[in-house]
């Protein structure tokens, strides 16, 4: 099985091979560091994660580790609330959250890889395309009932 990412997919199925989707991956990671990041620790982070489909696991997790390792003191740097000095924030909150993306989801980008003969995709890219297929097939039927709907949709995926 394939995810994008969403919350609590993965509880629901257990003892299947999850694989997280390696695009949608490096576009949190995007997200949390943009595109052009100014700090160095910044850079190097996406530099690691935009390597993610090109190396194999065991070669990610050494960089992902040697990256926390030298950036660690960095990551845990803090800063103190100007009303309340009683009251801290971590400094470099979006480097934290893109590293910590990639450190929990490690054990699901390389599925792929530990199970070759599944031949599972690393990403959700022919799924994304089907589904905007049946969109677009759905949007031609706009005012359709909910159950006239889910009729419609079974009979396209029947196909």
């Amino acid at each position: 099985m394939v995810l994008d990412g969403k919350r609590g997919i993965k509880e629901v199925f257990t003892g299947i091979p999850i694989q997280h989707c390696q695009f949608h991956q490096i576009k949190t990671i995007n997200y949390y560091l943009t595109r052009r990041p100014k700090l160095q620790a910044a850079k190097e982070l996406r530099a690691i994660a935009l390597s993610l489909t090109k190396v194999s696991e065991g070669y990610f997790t050494n960089l992902l580790n040697q990256w926390h390792e030298k950036w660690n003191k960095f990551l845990k740097e803090r800063t103190i609330h100007s009303e309340n000095p009683k009251r801290w924030f971590y400094t470099h909150k979006r480097t934290r959250s893109a590293y910590r993306s990639l450190k929990t989801n490690l054990p699901y980008l390389f599925t792929y890889q530990k199970y070759p003969e599944l031949k599972i995709p690393n990403t959700t890219n022919s799924l994304d395309g089907t589904f905007s297929h049946l969109k677009q097939l759905l949007n031609t039927h706009r005012g359709l009932k909910c159950e006239r709907r889910w009729k419609l949709i079974q009979e396209i995926l029947r196909k």
